[in-house]
């Protein structure tokens, strides 16, 4: 969604005519643009919504503010202007930063709890509820189940006579 907003802002800067004065208002919330090549630029911003700054940590490299984002973005702006490609620079950045510096690192040893954590989490999860639920149901089942004695005793109070011997402490005899 920002992309399609940055081209449409390099797309509206190029129709402007050459004699404007002043610049089109630039979204705030981005960086602003530094090189006068727009496609390079647009490389940059692609890259940069990409990459994870280190600071802010929940802000892509082209959203923030922060020193070392701004530094990140020049580096990333100076390599590719000197030629280097996508993949490289990333590469260099992950070399630097390590993988923590993509928003979406790569499945390895090292990120296999981040990518496998919430399936792994969801299935203990639905393995422990169902264990509970069947042992739930057991004990219900062994608590409902009466013996022989209990039965003839509660056949003999429930037919009006009682079973000859009365307990004072019998929960029965309370009411």
């Amino acid at each position: 969604m920002c992309g399609a907003a940055l081209a449409l802002a390099l797309a509206l800067a190029c129709a402007l005519p050459a004699a404007a004065d002043t610049a089109p208002a630039a979204d705030p919330a981005l960086a602003p643009a530094l090189v006068a090549d727009p496609m390079l630029e647009a490389d940059v911003m692609d890259l940069a919504h990409k990459l994870r700054c280190l600071v802010c940590q929940n802000q892509s490299i082209a959203e923030s503010n922060a020193p070392l984002a701004v530094d990140l973005r020049d580096q990333v702006r100076e390599q590719l202007a000197a030629g280097k490609s996508k993949d490289d620079v990333v590469d260099y950045l992950v070399e630097r930063y390590g993988d923590f510096v993509l928003y979406e690192p790569p499945f390895n040893a090292a990120t296999a709890l981040l990518w496998l954590g919430p399936a792994a989490l969801l299935f203990g999860g639905a393995g422990w509820l169902a264990f509970r639920l069947r042992r739930r149901r057991d004990e219900a089942a062994a608590e409902g189940a009466l013996s022989s004695t209990d039965r003839e005793r509660a056949r003999a109070l429930l037919a009006g006579g009682g079973t000859g011997t009365s307990h004072p402490e019998s929960p029965e005899s309370r009411s």
